[in-house]
């Protein structure tokens, strides 16, 4: 369970010292780096701390056929329990910046969190970013999925995306040939793209109003959410015409538990650790929801939620278990 074997080991100590500037985890938990607070070990964990870092380490990866992950904040993401062979590379807290870019467009690195670009594009009266407020994620995985609330959504602000390809060359990908749609995009199905830059498109606005809609943004997610305890965001997707956390709730599943993974009393379509969650109990929880959920509703709802690694294999579990 974690580590791999003597030449994985000696093969990820090569990629680790090939970086000037990146801080590299071994057999690193991965409930330090998920907002759930769930998953095993990643048998290699670097977060680089340049572009030309985040670039060798993905590239090598390549070269040297490593299973490589690339994750922002972790805000949507559940790791299995047996955790993740390979490589996770994490651009957020490493590689971050906005610079602006002409009178309404900000250039971002990809992992900076959006909370920080949400902030200074009010610093800058630009207007656009306010739903965004409160969104727990980085730049990049806000892109891959198409993060968005209060009607807004990120992919609509995207003017166009840097890029670094699996050989290290990088190119600039327009906002009409990434393929944006409801929590969707080109990003989400091609794991040979590396986002490296964001440049979005915002309007001028006035600071005062900026920061009160924002406000009125926080205020809602506040009253409306879990944020108190550790989740991934939304479980599901919102199926046409519908929505999950109506149909969970009335089903009578608020505060169902499996395990240490519960169905949050304050948000039905939040799935929290209610202490001591495992992979596997948020896992059983969500299959049991979208059973019933289909047996009463006739729908089939999927996870908005990205599930990667290992489980457990069976000793390891039966060990779990003393």
């Amino acid at each position: 369970m974690g580590g791999g074997s003597a030449d994985s080991r000696e093969i990820y100590e090569h990629i680790a010292s090939s970086l000037s500037n990146s801080q590299v985890l071994f057999s690193e938990p991965m409930s330090n780096h998920t907002s759930f607070r769930i998953g095993g070990p990643c048998d290699l964990l670097i977060i680089p701390g340049t572009r030309e870092d985040a670039i060798k380490a993905w590239v090598m990866c390549k070269q040297l056929k490593v299973p490589c992950h690339t994750i922002g904040n972790g805000t949507n993401l559940l790791v299995r329990d047996g955790g993740v062979r390979g490589c996770v590379l994490k651009l957020a807290s490493g590689y971050t910046g906005i610079e602006r870019n002409g009178s309404k467009s900000l250039m971002v690195s990809s992992g900076t969190l959006l909370q920080t670009i949400v902030e200074a594009s009010a610093d800058y009266e630009l207007s656009g970013l306010e739903f965004a407020v409160g969104i727990p994620g980085s730049m990049g995985g806000a892109v891959t999925m198409n993060a968005g609330a209060y009607g807004g959504d990120v992919g609509s602000l995207v003017s166009r995306v840097e890029v670094a390809t699996a050989d290290g060359t990088t190119e600039w990908i327009p906002s009409d040939e990434i393929g944006f749609a409801y929590r969707d995009s080109l990003f989400l199905h091609n794991e040979d793209l590396l986002i490296l830059n964001v440049e979005i498109e915002l309007e001028p606005g006035d600071r005062d109003r900026i920061r009160q809609v924002m406000m009125e943004h926080l205020k809602q997610r506040e009253a409306k959410q879990p944020l108190n305890m550790p989740s991934a965001g939304s479980a599901f997707r919102r199926p046409p015409g519908r929505y999950v956390g109506a149909m969970i709730e009335e089903l009578g599943l608020k505060g169902f538990s499996c395990g240490g993974a519960m169905v949050s009393p304050k948000h039905a379509g939040f799935i929290v650790n209610s202490g001591g969650a495992t992979a596997k109990d948020v896992l059983t929880l969500m299959d049991f929801i979208k059973r019933k959920v289909y047996e009463n509703y006739g729908v089939v709802i999927e996870p908005e939620i990205i599930v990667i690694g290992e489980d457990l294999e069976p000793e390891e579990v039966s060990k779990a278990q003393q």
